[in-house]
């Protein structure tokens, strides 16, 4: 039977490295399996689980050009149980809306969000987890072609119009250009 990707096949460890194990496999051939491919669990110290002589199971993931055989163990055992996350629940206040906050900001700049906690840095690290809720589908109202671009072009020069205001309150005024002087 010719080696394959896919194929699983029985072998003895021929050599325990720190970065993972040495396989000798049927035919003749070699493999090596990668620490990160021995468990589902982190694996700290290789010798810990794999030795010299041990048989194993292993399931052929990749054959390089140069005929180098990568394995795994892992692929093979079933996948290991999650825990269920119960401390997670809706995000408070609800889904986000589309739209400009309080004062007419698209971003999280100034007006609008989260109040800021006590010390004046940012949300508590024991406040209630965020849980990413989809946005809410735009309701088109049966508009033809034309209604939903101009709508576009109306919303997209108004969220224009914002961020250039924003940059000149940034810039500390309007934009005047600099004259050339003297020259």
């Amino acid at each position: 039977m010719a080696i394959e990707v896919g194929n699983v096949l029985e072998g003895r460890v021929t050599g325990v490295k720190p970065f993972g194990a040495f396989v000798a496999l049927p035919e003749g051939k070699s493999g090596m399996v990668h620490i990160s491919e021995v468990s589902n669990e982190y694996v700290q110290d290789i010798n810990t689980v794999l030795h010299d002589g041990d048989a194993v199971k292993v399931q052929v993931i990749n054959i390089a050009p140069d005929g180098k055989i990568a394995l795994s163990i892992k692929r093979l055992l079933p996948p290991a149980p999650r825990q269920p996350r119960s401390d997670r629940g809706p995000r408070p206040g609800g889904p986000r809306q589309n739209g400009p906050r309080e004062g007419g900001h698209f971003g999280n700049s100034r007006g609008g969000g989260r109040p800021p906690r006590e010390g004046g840095r940012g949300p508590a690290r024991d406040a209630a987890p965020r849980v990413w809720q989809p946005k809410a589908q735009a309701k088109s109202d049966n508009l033809s072609f034309e209604d939903m671009m101009s709508r576009f072009k109306s919303q997209s020069e108004e969220k224009m119009a914002d961020l250039d205001h924003e940059t000149n309150n940034r810039r500390g005024g309007g934009y005047a250009p600099r004259s050339r002087r003297g020259r």
